[in-house]
């Protein structure tokens, strides 16, 4: 049997899983997601996916049919209906069926969850490290629309920066934000090492606080490293001893030059392989069991 997708409480085979033409979230991008990472048939850190789905939600006054906890088992129950082994859950919310921008027109959301196979980054790039360069395309100030929201129409911007970034044939863009301290690249959160301790730029910055970024500052100060949010900007960058990012997809990727500046020696650093390695150890082993 094919994979099956889960569409406002019904399964239906991909190719029979469509959306209305008049859907808010295909015509304005009006709706949040979440990407969520499968190991072994583990989903990884589903319930903190899964709140903050309900927040984005909440603040986006999109409301849900059921409770955060009828979503994780949800999840759970297709992961295991599809046997995903190692993989990806996307699950898409939008506001719902209705022309016009009025939100009132949307009776009830669209709910879509599916998995497929996971495009990583190359295994070399893991073991060499990255190359970055800093796109012009900034992310959008938290005045227009809050970053902790994981919204559809955010992604907009990362796309035009992922674009620049690809016109030249980095591994990854960097984003500034309005003020022109770092905040994140096209995908991914960003790190620092900088005489021993680790610095990452705060929520404030205008990023999205990822999952796999709280995650691996909690791993981090787990193994005795100080780790602080604070701004900072590409001076920093360019002069740093370490960097990496992390994200859903990528996990932990160092970067050893960005903007054709050498970080570091070059090479991934031993705080940045140390990270790599406690957080393969993690997704080994700790789970929400399918």
């Amino acid at each position: 049997m094919g994979q099956l997708v889960y569409m406002n409480g019904n399964l239906v085979p991909v190719e029979d899983a469509k959306v209305s033409v008049y859907d808010h979230g295909f015509l304005y991008g009006d709706g949040a997601f979440e990407g969520i990472r499968v190991y072994g048939g583990r989903v990884f850190k589903l319930k903190e996916h899964i709140d903050r789905l309900y927040m984005s939600c909440r603040v986006l006054m999109i409301p849900l049919p059921d409770p955060a906890e009828s979503m994780v088992q949800t999840v759970l129950d297709l992961v295991k209906t599809n046997d995903v082994g190692d993989g990806y859950v996307r699950i898409t919310v939008s506001r719902g069926v209705g022309l016009g921008l009025d939100p009132r027109v949307c009776k009830s959301a669209t709910i879509v969850i599916m998995t497929d196979k996971l495009a990583l980054y190359p295994p070399e790039m893991y073991k060499n490290g990255l190359e970055v360069v800093t796109v012009s395309t900034r992310v959008p100030p938290a005045q227009s629309i809050e970053p902790r929201v994981k919204s559809l129409g955010k992604y907009l911007c990362n796309i035009q920066a992922k674009i620049e970034a690809n016109r030249v044939g980095a591994g990854e863009g960097l984003m500034l934000n309005v003020e022109g301290y770092v905040a994140e690249a096209t995908g991914d959160n960003i790190f620092l090492i900088k005489s021993g301790e680790i610095i990452t730029p705060p929520p404030y910055a205008g990023i999205l606080a990822g999952i796999t970024r709280s995650t691996v500052i909690e791993l981090a100060r787990s193994k005795g490293y100080n780790v602080r949010e604070t701004m900072f900007t590409l001076f920093d960058v360019y002069t740093a001893d370490e960097c990496f990012l992390t994200g859903t997809a990528a996990e932990v990727i160092p970067v050893v030059r960005v903007d054709a500046r050498i970080i570091g020696n070059g090479i991934p650093g031993q705080v940045t392989l140390d990270l790599m390695c406690a957080f393969h150890d993690l997704t080994n082993g700790v789970g929400t069991s399918a």
